[in-house]
C-alpha cells in the first residue's frame, strides 16, 4: 500500500479500534516513518492486545498505537506512529490521550524514541531506562561464561517458563508466551530440571533479533543468547536494558555494536517484578 499525498480533514476523523485488517495499512503507516513494515508483528499485537488509529481521509491511516493488557497490573503502549504529513499537529497527542483512556489506573509503560518522548513526558510518563540496539555478525568461539545448554522449549516447559516470567517480568505474559512456540523462530529453554531461563528468536529480512530473553543471572542468558545466534546467517540484533550492562559488554565483546538508544518510561507507578532477571523485551512494542 501506498500512502497518498495531502490528506487533509482528519482532525474529524474519530479514533477507532483497528482490526487485522488494516495490517497492511499499519505496515505502509510503519515505512513512511522509517520504521520496518514488520506485518508479523503487527499481526502479533492484535492478537495479544488491541490497536486503535486515525483514518486518513485521502487513504490509508494518518496514524496508530496499540495497547497491550498484561492481568490488571500492567499495561504496555507501543507502535505509536503519525504519518509525516500529519505530524505535529495533535494527532499523537490524541491518539495516547484515547489509549490512555482504555488503560485507566492500570500501571502503564513504554520504550520511547527521542522524538516522541515530549510527548510522553507531558502525559505524565517518567524515564527510568534506557534500551540499547545491538546489531552486528555474532562473532563464535569467544569463550562463553559457564551456563547451561538450551533446548527447543516444548508443551511441558510452559508452566515454567511462566512461573519465572511472573516472577521477573511481575505480570502475567501467559497469551504471549503460549504464542511464541507458534510465531517465532526458535523459542529456547535452559536445559536441565528446572527452568531457569528462555528466550526467542525471530528472523527478519535484515537480522535475528533475540528477545524476549530471562534468565536467573547474566551466564544463562548469554547462554541462551549465544546458542540461538550461533551459526546466524545475518546481523543478530539485542535491545539491551540499561540495568544490564554487562550484557551490553558482553555483546559488544561479540561483535555486536550499539546502533541506537530509547527510552523505557513508566505512567502509574513503579514497574512490578524483579527486572534485574530481565534482560531483553519480547519486542519494543511489548515492552
Amino acid at each position: 500500500m501506498t500512502i497518498q499525498p495531502g490528506g487533509r480533514g482528519v482532525a474529524g476523523q474519530p479514533v477507532r479500534r483497528l482490526t487485522v485488517a488494516d495490517v497492511r495499512a499499519c505496515s505502509a503507516l510503519a515505512v513512511d516513518r522509517d520504521w520496518e513494515p514488520a506485518p508479523e508483528k503487527w499481526r502479533l499485537l492484535f492478537e495479544l492486545g488491541e490497536v486503535y488509529g486515525v483514518d486518513d481521509p485521502a487513504g490509508g491511516l494518518a496514524g496508530a498505537v496499540g495497547l497491550t493488557r498484561y492481568g490488571t497490573g500492567l499495561a504496555a503502549v507501543g507502535k505509536m506512529l503519525v504519518a509525516r504529513r500529519h505530524g505535529r499537529q495533535g494527532l499523537g497527542g490524541r491518539l495516547m490521550a484515547h489509549v490512555l483512556d482504555q488503560a485507566g489506573d492500570t500501571v502503564t509503560c513504554l520504550i520511547a524514541t527521542d522524538y516522541g518522548r515530549p510527548l510522553y513526558e507531558r502525559l505524565g510518563f517518567e524515564a527510568i531506562d534506557r534500551s540499547v540496539r545491538y546489531i552486528g555478525p555474532f562473532a563464535a568461539g569467544q569463550p562463553e561464561p559457564a551456563g547451561p545448554g538450551l533446548r527447543e522449549a516444548g508443551p511441558a516447559d510452559l508452566a515454567g517458563i511462566a512461573e519465572l516470567d511472573r516472577r521477573s517480568f511481575g505480570a502475567d505474559r501467559g497469551a504471549l508466551l503460549a504464542m511464541l512456540p507458534q510465531v517465532a523462530d526458535r523459542f529456547a529453554v535452559s536445559d536441565g530440571p528446572a527452568v531457569r531461563g528462555f528466550a526467542a528468536a525471530w528472523r527478519s529480512p535484515d537480522t535475528l533479533t533475540i528477545g524476549p530473553v530471562v534468565a536467573d543471572d547474566l551466564a544463562v542468558a548469554t547462554a541462551l543468547i549465544a546458542g540461538l545466534a550461533a551459526g546466524a546467517d545475518r546481523p543478530v540484533r539485542l535491545d539491551v536494558p540499561g540495568r544490564q550492562a554487562a550484557l551490553a559488554g558482553w555483546a559488544a565483546e561479540r561483535g555486536l555494536t550499539e546502533r541506537r538508544q530509547s527510552t523505557y518510561m513508566v505512567r502509574g507507578g513503579p514497574l512490578p517484578g524483579a527486572r534485574e532477571h530481565v534482560f531483553g523485551p519480547a519486542n519494543m512494542a511489548l515492552c
